[in-house]
């Protein structure tokens, strides 16, 4: 067993935004792998008003340790001023898999299959 997987929360407004940011999540090992689900509601306030939108809902598969990396970089390319990043933990699960997000979210030079230098 090594460190915690968690899912992240996120949401976008279009399918375009949120698989680009995935890619970006997945590309920079900030994450192992993006669901991205569209077709998502959502009912909330903002500036004292309530709105319902359309939203794409993506879930992000990573490390406890790789969550600050992955909220920053949402940060810097997500379209919203204050975009959904939440992460909770896994609290179980296939560990095959596990070990996968795990090894899919090391840097390069920590991977066990990562090329001798």
């Amino acid at each position: 067993m090594g460190e915690r997987v968690v899912a992240v929360y996120l949401t976008f407004p279009d399918e375009a935004s949120a698989e680009r940011v995935a890619r970006v999540l997945v590309e920079a090992r900030h994450a192992a792998c993006v669901n991205v689900l569209p077709g998502a509601r959502s009912v909330y306030r903002w500036d004292g008003d309530v709105h319902v939108e359309a939203e794409v809902v993506a879930i992000a598969k990573t490390t406890e340790g790789r969550v600050a990396a992955l909220a920053d970089a949402v940060r810097v390319e997500h379209p919203f001023d204050v975009p959904c990043v939440v992460a909770y933990p896994a609290v179980g699960g296939l560990e095959s898999y596990l070990e996968w997000v795990r090894d899919e979210t090391r840097r390069d030079e920590a991977r066990p299959d990562a090329p001798a230098a």
